[in-house]
Formats: structure tokens, sequence, C-alpha cells
């Protein structure tokens, strides 16, 4: 049977009954076969985007996986992992670039004017013809650097006194070992801050004519270091004591065939670097301390167990009794042992010893009011601390979205915690109570985002539970916002490490240590690290005398 069509120009009111039926039954036919066809097609839609998101979280877990592999191959090699994402370059973007520059002088383009710095005058005539008028000079500056080998005789004159004693002339300030200073000045200066290895200084002064062998430079740059090292501590002392905030971060060192840990104590005007096998907590404090040795139970001591969550019933026996003051680590471990603690016990004690440096760090002053600064891990976690918002705000590059919802909503919460940093950069220029009031509340209102994304809310709440380390600017503006600064200072560590590998002896770690802290401090205070070291290896050099770096600290402070 052939179905009728309709022809345009009828008009219904002209069709017969049977026609109209039939028109209207091959209507809701069609209808019917289009909801059914639409039907299939949003369930093979459906069907599609589950597959797809199926392929994007096993393409994730196959990243995961070649992240892994790539590690396990760096580890097998001796080499650090790569990190799995990239800068997000929030510092940078958050700037103000004309903020930043101002009251900076704008530099010159052309020729040095360095004409006050001369050291000597020469004149250099010319042939002119006969009748020629002498007009002047021509003044040229040339910068050359003269550099030979200087090998002195020194005649020392020896006299037999009466008594039937025999006096000798003394050697020149800085004479030991037939070396003079400037030459070990040298051999400090280019390892220390050019980071050339022992192998090649030897064999460039040797070609300059030095006859030395590498085991003498060695020794120049470890042994005898006895007054640097000194210096060190204390600059480390007056920055502790001095210092409104310290920022810290720590990176892995190679010594003795071992693998080390090196943690960066720094501010403003210091830094600081110290070796040692481990990097907890215990080693934190104890590096915080400095050279003192002993152990004091005070207030400060006490309110770190309750904080660790010590037994209170051991708590108690402690805290009846006065403040006691301990030498040294016998007589504090002999204490605790009387009073029932089970000294052998490592995680039983390791709480009261951390306690112990604690109390011994807030009775000598160290630490007072200063902020300490740093990217979240446990051990830097004592005193008054914040957290760098630069490590915050990467965790969110960890994280890997599946579906491009999710990779929208990491991408909002990444533009709104950048909005959020650069408010808190505002602050800190012109801080004030309603605008602290005011970015409280923006800060709830950000990290109480709820996206249906699992990872991001539970980073989010995670986040949001550390809101007074986080907000620690909004008391204390002069605290920075990232730890940026020790990543720089341990930049050149790393720099050293890689290229001269690690140390072997005690005295090459401490010497590796010093220098870099005492360098590091000499670029903050604005001295020249050459003058420095001409000045403590008493060359007599009077025209750039350096004053102590403790004191400058301390006065910057």
């Amino acid at each position: 049977m052939t179905k009728r069509r309709l022809p345009m120009a009828e008009h219904a009111d002209t069709l017969s009954l049977k026609a109209l039926r039939e028109l209207v039954t091959g209507l809701v036919a069609r209808a019917d076969r289009a909801d059914i066809r639409i039907e299939k097609l949003e369930a093979e839609n459906q069907r599609l985007r589950d597959e797809n998101d199926q392929l994007r979280i096993e393409n994730t877990r196959l990243k995961v996986d070649n992240q892994l592999l790539r590690d396990e191959i760096a580890r097998l090699k001796n080499l650090p992992p790569r990190p799995p994402f990239r800068p997000s370059g929030m510092e940078q973007a958050t700037s103000d670039r004309t903020v930043g520059n101002k009251g900076k002088p704008k530099r010159r383009r052309g020729p040095k004017c360095d004409t006050d710095s001369v050291t000597r005058e020469e004149v250099l005539p010319v042939a002119a013809p006969p009748g020629s008028r002498f007009k002047g000079y021509k003044d040229c500056l040339v910068r050359d650097l003269v550099l030979r080998a200087d090998v002195i005789r020194y005649r020392r004159e020896c006299w037999l006194t009466p008594d039937g004693r025999t006096i000798t002339a003394s050697l020149p300030a800085g004479v030991q070992g037939g070396f003079g200073p400037n030459l070990r000045r040298f051999c400090l200066m280019l390892h220390s801050h050019g980071q050339v290895t022992t192998q090649r200084l030897t064999t460039l002064l040797n070609d300059v004519g030095v006859e030395i062998s590498k085991r003498q430079v060695i020794r120049f740059l470890t042994q005898r270091m006895e007054g640097f090292h000194a210096e060190d501590a204390a600059v480390l002392h007056a920055g502790l004591v001095s210092a409104p905030y310290v920022t810290v971060d720590d990176t892995g060192a190679r010594h003795a065939n071992r693998n080390f840990h090196t943690t960066h104590i720094g501010g403003e005007h210091f830094s600081a670097f110290r070796t040692a096998p481990s990097k907890s907590r215990l080693n934190f404090l104890a590096l915080l301390r400095g050279n003192y040795q002993d152990y004091v139970l005070n207030d400060a001591a006490f309110a770190l167990l309750e904080d660790r969550q010590v037994d209170p019933a051991l708590l108690a026996h402690l805290s009846n009794r006065e403040p006691r003051r301990f030498a040294n680590q016998v007589p504090f471990l002999a204490y605790l042992a009387e009073m029932g603690i089970d000294i052998f016990d490592r995680d039983m004690i390791r709480p009261f010893a951390e306690a112990g440096i604690w109390g011994s760090i807030r009775h000598h002053g160290l630490v007072g009011n200063a902020v300490i600064v740093s990217d979240d891990a446990g051990q830097f976690r004592v005193g008054t601390h914040a957290l760098c918002w630069v490590h915050a705000e990467r965790l969110l590059h960890k994280l890997m979205p599946a579906t491009p919802r999710q990779v929208k909503h990491v991408e909002t919460l990444r533009e709104l915690i950048w909005l959020f940093y650069k408010q808190l950069k505002n602050y800190q220029r012109s801080p004030g109570r309603r605008a602290a009031r005011g970015l409280q509340v923006r800060f709830d209102r950000i990290f109480s985002i709820r996206t249906g994304y699992r990872d991001l809310d539970q980073l989010l709440m995670r986040l949001k539970r550390r809101k007074a380390e986080l907000l620690r600017v909004l008391e204390r503006p002069e605290t920075p916002l990232n730890t940026n600064a020790s990543e720089r200072d341990l930049r050149g560590f790393v720099i050293k490490r890689k290229i001269s590998g690690g140390t072997v002896s005690r005295n090459g770690r401490q010497a590796r240590d010093s220098m870099l802290g005492l360098m590091k401090t000499c670029q903050k205070l604005g001295l020249s690290f050459w003058h420095y070291l001409g000045d403590r290896l008493s060359m007599g050099d009077d025209d750039h005398p350096v004053p102590p770096l403790p004191s400058m600290v301390a006065a910057r402070a």
C-alpha cells in the first residue's frame, strides 16, 4: 500500500476523516522513530563519554607509572629524580614590576666610570712633526689583571744574645708553611665563590708558575679554618637572636660515601649551612641551638611535650619539678631515667630530647620572636611557624585531573589562589586591620569551595586546616610569603655538589659549610668576599677593612 502524501497547498480541512487519521498516524510513528533515534544517539554519546573518561584515567595512570620508572632509573644512575611538574610561576605572575623596581637607580649605559680606582698612570708619547702644538692628553682607562708567581726569599736575621738565646726575625703576617696569604686567599675565593675544583685549581696554579701539589691546595681549603668556623657560628647566633624571621630548607648531600642532608638557615642579612646525617626535627633543633650543648626543662619544653601528646602520667612527673638545666646529654638522660622514662626506647625518648633542646634554645634567647618559614616539612614545625605559599600552590600542580570538568576546577582554583597571593603582597606593603579581616574572610571563602573532584576538595580542606600558618603575614607583615631566599642560597650548594661531588673528611665538610655561609652573608651585607678573605687572613689590607660579620648582622636587624 503506497502512502498518500499531503500536497503543500492542500489544507487539513479538505481531507476526509480516513485520510486525516492516516496522516496523524504517520506523524506519530515518525515522531516515535525520531525519539528512538535520539535516545540511541544519547546512549551512544554517553557511552563515548564514559569511554573517554576511562581513557583519560588510564592515561593519567600511565603518566604516573612512567614518572615512577624515570625516578627509578635516576636512582639506579645515582641521579636526583626529576619533578613531575613544572614551576607554577605564581611569584613572577603576581609581582608588580613597577613597585619592585621602585627606588633602584637606572643603570648608566656606556663604559665604566671607575676613575677613582686608577692604580697607575703612563704617558704615551707620539712623534709629532716640527711646528706642532701640544694640545694636552686624551685619557683612556684600561682594565687589566696581573697574575704571576711571586717567589720571595726572606732573609731572616739571627742574633745570639749574651745569655745564649737565639733570636730570629719573624715572618710577615699570614705566611705559613712556605706559602703566602695571597695564595691561600686566591684558592679560597676560586673554590668557594668560583666553584673551581681542587684539580683545576692545582693545574691553574702550576700553569701560572706556582709549584704546588693538590694535597697542599686541599690543606689551604680545609685546615686552619678555626677562625672562619667561629665567625660562621657567631653569624648564626646573631641572626637567630636578632632576626624577625628565618627561612629554612634542606637538600641532599654526600659525605664519606653516605647520604647526608644539608640544612640552610637564613634571614635577610645572614645565611648558614649545616650538614648532618639526619634531617629530623631533633637535628634541626640541635642546629638552632648552635654551639650550646645543654638541655633545659622549662615552660617552653613542657609546652612542646604537650603538643607532641606525650603520656600525661610521665609529663606529670616532670612538670611537678622546678625548671632544671643540664650541662649536656649525660645528666639529662640520667634524670629522665630517674623519672621512670625508658631512655633506650627511641620513640619514647625522642620527644623529651626535642623538648630539652627547645627549652635550651628559649633559655639562651635564640629564635625569640622570630617566625620560621618553611615548605611544610615536618622537622621545621617548631615555634612560630609560617608556610610557604609557593609550595602550597605547587600542590595543585601535583593533581592529575582526568576529565575536562576537573581540569576546569583546578584552573579556577589556581586563578583564585594567584589573585589572593597578589592581595597578600599588597597587604605587606600597606597592612591594616580592616584589610586583614577581609583577607581572612576571603581565605575561608576560597578554601571552603567544594567542586566534586575528590582530590582537589581534600587538598582544599588540608590547606584550610593550616590557615594560621598560611596567614601568618597578617599579624607579622615582615614575614616573607615564600622560601625562595633559602632555595636561592641552596642553589649555590647544589651547583657545588654537582661539580665537586661530596666530601670525605670532617674538616672538608665543615669548611664547605662555613665558607658557603660566610660568602652568602657577605653578599647579603653588600661586602666583597675577596676583601673579607684578605682582612681575615691578616694581610694588613688597610684599604678595605671588614668589621666582624656578627656585629653587622645584629646592627642591620
